[in-house]
């Protein structure tokens, strides 16, 4: 969580990773300087830029500095209230309060900005981007009174009737509650990029005043990201497929009728098969009491489904290493994924066979796309970049293709045209958005979420609050210290097993 009250320097790996990653981005103040008023604008206009939507920063920085304002004022009235042995509750009470709440809290803000601060009273930005939508939301702590809530709906009502913000300004004018007017411009503004009062939400929710605004990313850039990424897939046809020596071993496995002895005979023809099964069954996977040396005995501990999952990361690794580029901190950061994930299904979901067969070979892969990224050879980077300029799509689309915006989808292109399972299918292309999957692989894909989150958790990348709460729920997390003590046995586990 972001706090400060002096002039902060925008963290632009944060705000990428959050859009990568479509988790959300926090700004907690107390007081809410001018310095911190300037950091939201700015976080917000380079997040709208990094998703290529930047002809709604100028609208959107109104919206956001009206419902900060509004929200913080919120806060100084509970506590003029307290002050002054009223009850805000009571309509008589509230009227009375209301009479000079402005101008006494106005000519000694500093005195109820203290006063809010020691209260624990915030005010709180939060942005994030999922399914081709961005949600900007502001909360504060208190929850609104009836008659606040019917006046800013009254005032939502009646913004439906104006054409423009001078009209409103001659036809609305209120001393007592200044929310009223910005709530009816807001709405204006945002009728301005094709929304309608339907986008925005006033709510309250464990004791907060949620205002919600909901955007859809624009239809032209949800477009060109599909077309791109597909061009891409398509323009990769020159990826290497998997080598003989897998797709044979594959066939044999997908024959009902073939027999272990079979199968570990034409293994064993393979020297680096041989090599990397026997490698697998002797990793901390399987936690052996004794080395095992016996190809035989190797196949039938893997299992079937175990040796499927074994050749796709085998044949994943061999194509993509072949492409070239520098992968190093990539494929460090998927073993380690790929182990935290089979970890974390063995001991969250012990009783799920499939899903702890399947959750290191989905970790392993889960970013493939990005793979397939960073080692795009130069010929197809221009080939794609001519496909844009040729259909009329802006250069930056590409860019933020290329730095890991909409890698999923990608990744899962990828997979599906190497006639993956659909379960890793599903994983590659949902990991940072788990709810997103199909039910039949919602927990895995969780799984592999929380291994991805806990390991970027580990590096400084992402905050205990980007956690999706719902994952954390699953796995009977309730706060940070449970996240640290969990991370912290996987990285030793990780380390020794690394060696």
């Amino acid at each position: 969580m972001l706090m400060a009250n002096e002039k902060i320097k925008l963290d632009m790996s944060k705000i990428k990773m959050a859009v990568r990653a479509g988790i959300p981005l926090s700004i907690t103040t107390y007081t809410l300087p001018h310095e911190m008023e300037s950091y939201m604008d700015d976080v917000l206009a380079a997040f709208l830029e990094e998703l290529n939507q930047k002809y709604m920063t100028e609208y959107l920085t109104y919206c956001l500095n009206e419902l900060v304002t509004n929200s913080k004022k919120a806060n100084t009235k509970r506590i003029y209230f307290q002050e002054k042995n009223l009850n805000i509750l009571d309509p008589v009470e509230y009227k009375l309060g209301m009479k000079d709440f402005k101008s006494e809290t106005l000519g000694n803000i500093q005195h109820y900005l203290k006063l809010q601060k020691n209260a624990g009273l915030y005010v709180k930005f939060i942005l994030q981007t999922r399914s081709n939508k961005i949600k900007m939301e502001v909360r504060n702590n208190v929850e609104l009174t009836p008659e606040e809530y019917k006046r800013i709906h009254d005032k939502l009502s009646r913004a439906q009737q104006y054409t423009s913000v001078d009209q409103a300004l001659t036809q609305v004018l209120d001393d007592t509650e200044g929310a009223g007017l910005g709530l009816i411009i807001i709405i204006l503004m945002l009728e301005k990029i094709g929304l309608t009062e339907e986008n925005f939400q006033v709510l309250c929710e464990n004791g907060e005043t949620v205002t919600r605004i909901i955007l859809p990313l624009n239809e032209k850039t949800q477009k060109d990201l599909s077309i791109v990424s597909h061009e891409f897939v398509g323009i990769i046809d020159k990826l290497p497929q998997f080598p003989d020596s897998i797709m044979r071993v594959n066939a044999l496995l997908n024959q009902r009728d073939s027999k272990m002895s079979e199968i570990a005979s034409l293994i064993s023809s393979d020297v680096s098969l041989t090599t990397d099964l026997l490698k697998l069954v002797n990793s901390a996977m399987f936690a052996l009491a004794s080395p095992c040396r016996s190809i035989v005995d190797a196949v039938k501990m893997v299992g079937i489904r175990g040796l499927k999952n074994m050749l796709l990361s085998i044949g994943s690794m061999n194509s993509l290493n072949s492409l070239g580029g520098e992968k190093k901190e990539l494929w460090v950061h998927a073993y380690q994924v790929a182990f935290y994930s089979y970890n974390l299904a063995r001991n969250f979901c012990s009783k799920e066979k499939d899903i702890v067969e399947d959750s290191y070979v989905c970790g392993l892969l889960h970013d493939m796309g990005k793979l397939v990224f960073e080692t795009a050879h130069p010929d197809t980077v221009n080939k794609i970049k001519e496909v844009c300029a040729q259909k009329g799509i802006p250069a930056n689309v590409f860019e933020k293709l290329i730095a890991g915006v909409n890698h999923g989808e990608v990744g899962a292109l990828i997979a599906e045209k190497w006639n993956f399972p659909e379960v890793i299918v599903s994983v590659i292309r949902h990991h940072h958005e788990p709810d997103l999957a199909d039910e039949s692989s919602k927990k895995i894909t969780a799984i592999v979420y929380f291994a991805d989150m806990l390991v970027h958790y580990q590096t400084g990348e992402v905050d205990f609050y980007q956690f999706d709460e719902d994952v954390l729920k699953m796995l009977h997390i309730t706060g940070e210290d449970q996240i640290k003590l969990i991370g912290m046995r996987l990285q030793e586990a990780f380390k020794k097993d690394n060696g």
